[in-house]
């Protein structure tokens, strides 16, 4: 079975109209967005102190876990960012991933308050995941790392996602992480040519 890849930019959504002198427009959608990743995290580092059962504290996690994977995917990222990603088989057994996201009028919905919560959850809970799996990989803890590889996959296929909504195809992502990268080099090559003349300069 061979999976295919569609970038897909709709209007979707336009029935979301609400006011944008609000910062918060989905007080409730921020808060599960932050809540579920959250208990996750912090089931994984203080189930011990209330549970000496590896099973148990596995499930919770992996429950947190999951109701953030479904949450994110299908309700937080749609209201807060304009972004969707999915995927369907067609008629023939192919496996087609669809990103899609909002443009025009539409996009002027989004909350610049709820974007910036959005990603920032987003993108420090994966770090703090991969945080996570070295620890365990340095201390053996093998049956704690097979619940941080969980944790990380699970955030990683949204980060993924979201990602590629909001850049589109993989060429495009590479060029926009080759311009990231030139724009440090440059930035970096001003600074130190800029200390070099201050220091003949004294």
């Amino acid at each position: 079975m061979m999976d295919e890849t569609d970038d897909v930019t709709l209007n979707f959504g336009e029935e979301d109209e609400i006011d944008r002198r609000k910062k918060l427009k989905h007080p409730a959608a921020v808060f599960f967005h932050v809540a579920f990743r959250a208990s996750a995290i912090l089931a994984y580092l203080f189930c011990n102190w209330f549970s000496s059962s590896f099973i148990s504290s596995f499930i919770l996690i992996v429950i947190f876990l999951s109701m953030d994977f479904w949450t994110v995917k299908n309700i937080t990222g749609r209201l807060l960012v304009g972004l969707r990603w999915w995927n369907y088989v067609d008629d023939d057994g192919k496996s087609h991933w669809v990103y899609e996201s909002r443009k025009g009028s539409s996009k002027s919905k989004i909350s610049e308050a709820e974007s910036r919560i959005f990603w920032l959850s987003l993108v420090i809970c994966q770090v703090l995941w991969v945080v996570f799996f070295f620890a365990a990989l340095f201390r053996l803890d093998l049956k704690f790392l097979m619940v941080v590889i969980v944790g990380t996959m699970m955030n990683g296929a949204n980060f993924y996602g979201y990602i590629r909504c909001k850049y589109g195809s993989k060429k495009k992502l590479t060029s926009v992480a080759t311009g990231f990268l030139g724009r440090q080099l440059w930035q970096s090559m001003l600074s130190s040519k800029t200390d070099t003349e201050e220091q003949n300069k004294q």
